[in-house]
């Protein structure tokens, strides 16, 4: 199961609580003396399935970072073109879809019910188009150019709203860094955004000659892109150690914390020389 957005476990009910999106709904939380949420994490996307919907409950600011599951719910994912699937617990808080294929264009509705407590939860997303990836450019950035940097260059789309993400993984293994950008101001434009990586101890780039490098273009609607705008903005301002926002807001009805997310995705791999 791919992480759609990796980050230390240790942020984790930080980013829960953060989410944006369409519905705008606003949700306060005493993070030292909350009642548990429900947090949805579920995506669908235009590579074959099976498609993944996470089901935990947060716990108290203060507490191990142990989410409890939730099990036994009724979790069904719908296009607008008519079809359902309903997914199967495979572990715990864990539901696979069985036949259900994304397809750009198409509006996914995900349904959670939740009978053990008599709640029903749902989201909306709608699958961008996807954007191919051009190419993957080193550059030699630093006052003596000893700094490698690699970004992803691709056309944008003229005429309609984009929004952007970029994942990697170095030998098949996802990194924890992510970017995010959109097309205002950029509107037809090439695009040029930069690739992220974990460093190391030393604030060096992971990769070694011989490296096989993935780089995930991801066409996401404007709800995500302003999710991994805050998540950015929290990482920047001290992660962990900093005050969350007060009144996050999240595209899921009933009460539950979280995202759903459709998205089409282009990626592009090369060997480090």
């Amino acid at each position: 199961m791919k992480n759609r957005f990796p980050i230390p476990v240790k942020l984790a009910i930080v980013i829960v609580i953060i989410i944006s999106a369409s519905c705008q709904k606003v949700v306060n939380i005493d993070l030292n003396s909350a009642s548990p949420k429900v947090v949805i994490e579920g995506f669908v996307s235009d590579q074959p399935g099976p498609y993944i919907v996470k089901l935990t409950k947060t716990v108290n600011f203060s507490e191990t970072n142990v989410f409890p599951p939730v099990t036994g719910a009724f979790v069904t994912i719908s296009d607008n073109v008519g079809n359902v699937d309903t997914l199967k617990e495979s572990l715990a808080g864990i539901y696979k879809t069985s036949t259900l294929q994304g397809m750009p264009g198409r509006t996914y509705t995900l349904v959670v019910n939740d009978e053990a407590n008599s709640q029903t939860y749902t989201a909306v997303s709608t699958m961008p188009f996807p954007v191919n990836l051009d190419t993957i450019k080193n550059e030699h950035q630093g006052i003596f150019g000893n700094k490698q940097a690699l970004y992803a260059v691709f056309p944008d789309p003229a005429g309609i709203a984009n929004y952007y993400a970029i994942f990697t993984k170095v030998n098949s293994v996802s990194q924890n860094q992510f970017s995010s950008a959109d097309d205002h101001l950029r509107d037809g434009d090439t695009i040029k955004m930069r690739i992220p990586l974990d460093l190391n101890s030393n604030d060096q780039s992971p990769l070694n000659p011989g490296d096989t490098l993935k780089v995930m273009l991801e066409s996401i609607d404007k709800n995500v892109r302003e999710y991994l705008r805050l998540l950015r903005q929290l990482n920047n301002q001290g992660g962990f150690q900093s005050a969350p926002p007060a009144n996050p807001v999240t595209n899921i009805t009933g009460g539950a914390l979280g995202y759903f997310s459709a998205y089409a995705v282009r990626s592009k791999s090369v060997i480090i020389p």
